[in-house]
């Protein structure tokens, strides 16, 4: 199997290593997979064995060229979720702040306006009643959500989603050089643009601000480093609170619509709204996974690993766990909750969690509201080759 084939649909992989003893080796990983609920939830828990540096390994080394594009712009520090300890708690807490209850309550307003003006420009009588609903839905709310919480400027949001999503391409899409250059020079801009909207936000109440506070403060300019550390940070906190949520929109719709007597069973108990979406991210859990560096001679499931070694660590194997959960591969909204891992756990866990739910839960309600006949149109989904935001290329609906 080749990595791309993988990325596509690591199920079956997945299900051999939860059946195999101990871990296995993933060639097109390059890691010991870590399959099974109970391990997951270990590695997890164990920070001090397994370091989160590294989480984020690149697939692809981007070429001088383009490291050249990236040399005079900020945002070259490490984040939240590649660093351990202190280190990781300081970069944690301006975001736990920015993600708060309170913060995340005070943005639904925008998140309902948002959401029904999408769903109203493709859903008017009289127009085509079909849309690709991750062009269509999936990918602009999140964006401006975490635009409007980052405090950034309406008109800069959809380059600043542009210029992330190409941060991404650079290091896991193979291009050519003259497409790393070109991405590379879309990224140093977007750093820009972070760093002088930082030095404005240094009093506002938004997570720019926060990050900007919580990681310079006193009085004066950041140094050097601390810019560094903000503007990585936000670039960090804007690409996660947008593709981890995307991912799930997508997963959410296409799981109800493909199993159509779920999307029937939710038009009928609109109260499962919040079941279905635990149910999505535990079916297709949006990152499948992180790295985790093994830190001294230890042994996981029976397994001996000794310092240096790589771990991946499967939050959507966790999540298919037949010891865990009955009947794993079926998508089903009403079956009994059992905690799933895949917003993480321990330390580490997702801060944005709580953001992402109420736009997923904010979504189905209005789409049970104003589109009960929603249906698939067209039977094809091909999910994007990549284990970093698990979602449908395209999703074509219609009503």
């Amino acid at each position: 199997m080749d990595r791309e084939a993988l990325y596509r649909d690591p199920y079956p992989v997945y299900a051999r290593a939860r059946a195999a003893p101990g871990l296995t080796f993933v060639e097109e990983l390059d890691a010991w997979l870590v399959a099974r609920h109970a391990d997951v939830r270990e590695v997890l828990g164990r920070p001090d064995g397994f370091s989160s540096k590294g989480a984020l390994r690149p697939d692809v080394i981007p070429g001088p060229r383009a490291f050249a594009e990236l040399a005079g712009a900020p945002g070259t520090a490490p984040v939240v979720l590649s660093t351990d300890g202190e280190a990781h708690a300081r970069y944690r807490r301006p975001l736990t702040r920015g993600l708060s209850p309170a913060k995340v309550a005070a943005a639904l307003p925008f998140v309902r306006a948002t959401a029904g003006d999408l769903v109203a420009s493709f859903a008017k009588a009289g127009t085509r009643r079909h849309v690709e609903w991750m062009s269509g839905y999936a990918r602009p709310l999140p964006a401006a959500v975490i635009g409007h919480l980052l405090g950034l400027d309406p008109a800069d949001v959809p380059a600043a989603i542009r210029a992330g999503n190409r941060a991404e391409d650079l290091l896991f899409t193979p291009m050519s050089e003259d497409d790393q250059v070109a991405a590379a020079r879309e990224v140093a801009a977007l750093r820009h643009l972070f760093a002088a909207h930082a030095a404005r936000s240094r009093t506002a109440e938004s997570l720019t601000g926060e990050l900007s506070r919580g990681l310079a403060s006193g009085p004066g300019e950041p140094a050097p480093e601390q810019r560094d550390e903000i503007v990585a940070n936000t670039q960090n906190v804007m690409l996660a609170g947008h593709l981890t949520t995307t991912a799930l929109l997508g997963t959410v719709v296409h799981r109800l619509l493909r199993e159509r007597s779920q999307w029937e069973l939710l038009c009928e108990r609109p109260e499962l709204a919040g079941a279905a979406i635990e149910e999505a991210a535990r079916y297709e859990a949006p990152v499948q996974g992180f790295r985790r560096t093994v830190t001294r001679p230890l042994e996981l499931a029976g397994t001996a690993l000794g310092e240096g070694e790589t771990v991946f660590v499967s939050f959507g194997s966790a999540g298919r766990d037949e010891g865990v959960f009955e009947r794993p591969d079926e998508f089903d909204i009403a079956r009994e909750p059992v905690r799933h891992l895949s917003f993480g756990h321990g330390v580490h866990g997702c801060p944005g969690a709580l953001l992402a739910r109420e736009q997923l839960k904010v979504t189905l309600e209005l789409l049970v509201r104003e589109l009960p006949g929603l249906r698939l149109a067209g039977e094809d989904v091909v999910m994007a080759a990549t284990l970093i935001h698990r979602a449908p290329e395209e999703l074509h609906i219609a009503w």
